[in-house]
């Protein structure tokens, strides 16, 4: 059983950043596939980046299109955690933030990487952390 827990959320004035945190409590987390979520009140769950494990020490990182050049994913193997650095954020950017894990250890691929934007591809959720961008 996998456990997720992020921190790290906050409000901030547009323009502004935060850096989330997700730290897992698992033994084989380098080789985890990492996602980021985000839900809006009133809104569904949309898929923000990803840090996905291709083999060895190799990941690729996957960016949902109005966050790319804003937000970067990155993990530190040796702390169980992942984290998302935002940057410039936008009031519509205000969201809970959720980590998820897929821990099945398949290695995945720079051509099928696209599939872990899909939230069904991750079995374990963190309780989510708020973020709120004033403008």
């Amino acid at each position: 059983q996998e456990q997720l827990v992020e921190s790290g959320g906050g409000l901030v004035q547009a323009g502004g950043s935060l850096r989330l945190s997700c730290a897992a409590s698992g033994r084989t987390f380098s080789t985890y596939h990492l996602g980021w979520f985000r839900q809006a009140p009133g809104k569904e769950r949309e898929f923000v980046a990803a840090s996905i494990w291709i083999g060895s020490n190799i990941y690729r990182t996957l960016y949902e299109e109005s966050v790319k050049g804003r937000f970067t994913v990155s993990r530190d193997n040796a702390k169980n955690t992942v984290y998302l650095q935002m940057d410039s954020l936008k009031p519509e950017d205000t969201a809970i933030y959720y980590c998820a894990a897929d821990v099945s250890q398949n290695r995945g691929t720079y051509s099928d990487s696209d599939k872990y934007s899909d939230a069904d591809k991750y079995a374990y959720w963190g309780q989510g952390t708020q973020v709120t961008v004033s403008s």
